[in-house]
């Protein structure tokens, strides 16, 4: 199992900076998220600051073409040697058609076609084949020798898609390297959602489900003084991703239904205290992994052996930016994990 830490929305500078820091402090990676910022251009500083594992978790397909997705994981791949995962999503619809200017529908199929897409753009880059890509959202067959950036002397670089509910994690298990699980998840989720799912996707092309990474972002609270503010943040994380009604399944397994309609009866009031004030402890906890900072790391290990083979740190790079020094607190805990 390796322990990596979510960053995203740093100036280029903070980014570099960063990067040494989480190496140092022994996380096996960084995550990268896109929000305000790309997420790929933290991942182009950081490449060349550390010496570490960098994985956009997520970055949004569709306002870029495959083509050009393809280009910058290539790039990001020889800049790592070899250590850079290509996280894909399909953000929803608003914010690619409103935001971006994009096609949208329909998301599954198009990310699929766009994760296959991906792969024929990396075998023309190699030489091993022209490019010659006919789907029903994407038509590429025009790659002069001067303008593909030839062979990188490391593998194709993985690609990972972010999937929630049975049809894209069945597709992610098809198709992709692994899977970026969403942050609203606990262990029923991961072992009666995420797991079978990713398996009947990995036997429809003929592997095991063993070879997925299952990339897990998790709430990790030590006991600590600062356990009340990052336990608090938590509920209301949660209380945020559980708006979406696409999501009500997750609170129903267990035995929670009805606590989205209960968040968004309070998010139509305006009310923030309100909404985190339906995910009571009971709730809380299954989302939350706690300890004394000495038994942290056994505690990771113990909910996510056998169900994630990336657990992300959620909280840790927010910290960094309010403390230098966050980072190197956690290198006990990496080292339990990674070791």
């Amino acid at each position: 199992m390796k322990l990596d830490v979510m960053v995203g929305g740093l100036p280029l500078r903070s980014m570099a900076n960063f990067a040494q820091e989480a190496e140092r402090a022994g996380f096996s990676g960084i995550v990268v998220t896109e929000a305000g910022r790309t997420a790929y251009l933290g991942c182009g500083v950081a490449a060349l600051a550390a010496d570490i594992d960098l994985l956009t978790g997520i970055a949004v397909a569709f306002p870029r073409s495959p083509m050009v997705s393809a280009s910058i994981a290539w790039e990001l791949a020889e800049a790592t040697n070899g250590r850079f995962r290509a996280g894909l999503g399909t953000q929803v619809r608003a914010h690619i058609t409103r935001r971006y200017g994009s096609e949208f529908e329909p998301p599954g199929p198009r990310l699929r076609e766009y994760v296959k897409a991906m792969r024929s753009i990396f075998a023309a880059f190699r030489g091993d084949a022209q490019l010659d890509v006919t789907g029903q959202y994407y038509s590429l067959d025009l790659l002069p020798q001067q303008w593909s950036p030839g062979p990188i002397g490391v593998p194709d670089p993985p690609i990972d898609i972010a999937a929630v509910n049975p049809w894209m994690l069945q597709m992610a298990g098809e198709v992709a390297d692994g899977v970026h699980v969403h942050p609203l998840n606990h262990p029923t989720y991961l072992t009666e959602t995420v797991i079978p799912n990713l398996a009947i996707g990995a036997e429809r092309s003929g592997r095991p489900v063993g070879e997925l990474e299952v990339i897990v972002p998790a709430f990790i609270v030590p006991q600590d003084d600062d356990e009340s503010r990052w336990r608090e943040f938590a509920r209301m994380q949660v209380a945020f991703y559980g708006s979406t009604p696409n999501y009500a399944f997750i609170f129903e397994q267990l035995d929670a239904a009805g606590t989205t309609d209960r968040i968004r009866e309070r998010q139509r009031a305006g009310d923030l205290a309100g909404m985190a004030e339906q995910v009571p402890d009971r709730i809380l906890d299954h989302f939350v992994v706690s300890a004394p900072m000495s038994q942290l790391g056994d505690a990771i290990i113990s909910r996510y052996d056998g169900l994630a083979t990336r657990v992300v740190h959620y909280f840790a790079g927010l910290d960094w930016t309010r403390d230098p020094a966050a980072l190197a607190r956690w290198s006990d805990v990496a080292r339990a994990i990674t070791s």
